[in-house]
């Protein structure tokens, strides 16, 4: 069994791997339903996860706190709730980014009441808004840890330079950024800093929205209303590739008898640095599969191994939206 870890310096511990709270609004994912969601939730609580990972923005009205709310505020004190403010809708469903400390400490006090608690053990400052020096974004969040509504501080999408700003007025608890076997671009730079600044991070995109779970045939055709469809990884010889590799997990797979998304994970929270991988999910069976991954533990054998493959794959086009965007038939 992996053991929990330390939310940075603090005394609160969660396991490491964490559910993401995007997919149950079904924004950018097709075929999402409530009670779907909602039975996701309970069945990753009750598969062993206490880390759930929202924010002000998942949901045009808050949806994915208010299901966090519904599902799990009968445990609320057995669980750990990370929020994000910094990031609204406008009113024709565009993302609009405000990060000015008025409009942070609303959002955190309306995601307090969204999720029927009084306080969150993570906030996040959800990304940078150009439009706001990162120092005043901080110094607001430092205000809600002194109101006691908050009790760690985190910075999602950010550079090494915004982080360490961000670190001088409000110290970090944690960062998240997208990782995964196909997109490290985070081991050169922010991961070493949140090391030596004893800073978690908890990633988002372990299983690069589903094609890193090894279920995605080479001849699959995304609908119109998929997200997937704009990302370089998921078409024409960028997908085939990436399939070759996957091939690769499937024969370790088979061979220790875990499921591709497993071998994944497992990696992923065995990687020197990484605290967390955040698993969206929105189907129960999706979220126990992946909470299976606390049960064991790859060898050093096959991490090396499984290292030598993601060489052998090669630089891969990790272009991607600067901003979620909802599904065309929003």
């Amino acid at each position: 069994m992996i053991a929990q870890r330390r939310l940075g310096q603090s005394d609160i511990f969660f396991t490491p791997i964490a559910m993401g709270c995007w997919p149950i609004t079904g924004i950018t994912s097709i075929d999402v339903s409530e009670s779907d969601s909602l039975a996701t939730l309970e069945a990753a609580f009750e598969a062993g996860i206490n880390c759930f990972d929202t924010a002000y923005c998942y949901g045009y009205a808050g949806e994915s706190e208010r299901m966090i709310a519904r599902a799990l505020g009968r445990v609320r004190d057995r669980i750990v709730i990370a929020t994000k403010g910094g990031i609204h809708w406008d009113e024709q469903h565009k993302q609009v980014r405000d990060a000015r400390p008025a409009t942070l400490k609303a959002q955190c006090d309306e995601s307090l009441r969204r999720l029927g608690t009084d306080r969150v053990e993570l906030y996040y400052l959800h990304a940078p808004d150009p439009q706001v020096p990162v120092a005043e974004s901080a110094g607001a969040i430092k205000e809600l840890i002194t109101a006691g509504k908050v009790r760690c501080a985190g910075a999602s999408n950010f550079t090494v330079e915004q982080l360490a700003e961000f670190h001088q007025v409000c110290p970090l608890s944690a960062y998240q950024p997208h990782f995964n076997m196909l997109q490290r671009e985070i081991e050169d730079s922010q991961l070493p800093w949140c090391r030596e600044q004893g800073v978690s991070a908890l990633v988002y995109w372990p299983l690069m929205k589903g094609l890193l779970a090894g279920k995605l045939p080479r001849e699959h055709v995304f609908a119109e209303m998929d997200g997937r469809r704009k990302y370089p990884m998921f078409s024409g010889d960028e997908f085939q590739r990436n399939q070759d590799f996957i091939d690769k997990l499937r024969k370790l797979a088979m061979d220790i008898g875990k499921s591709v998304a497993e071998i994944v994970l497992n990696w992923t929270i065995q990687r020197p640095g990484i605290s967390a991988a955040l698993c969206g999910a929105k189907r129960p069976q999706q979220i126990r599969e992946n909470a299976a991954t606390l049960s064991w533990s790859l060898s050093s054998e096959q991490i090396d191994l499984i290292d030598r493959w993601i060489v052998e794959r090669g630089p891969t086009v990790s272009g991607m939206p600067t901003v979620m965007q909802p599904a065309k038939s929003s």
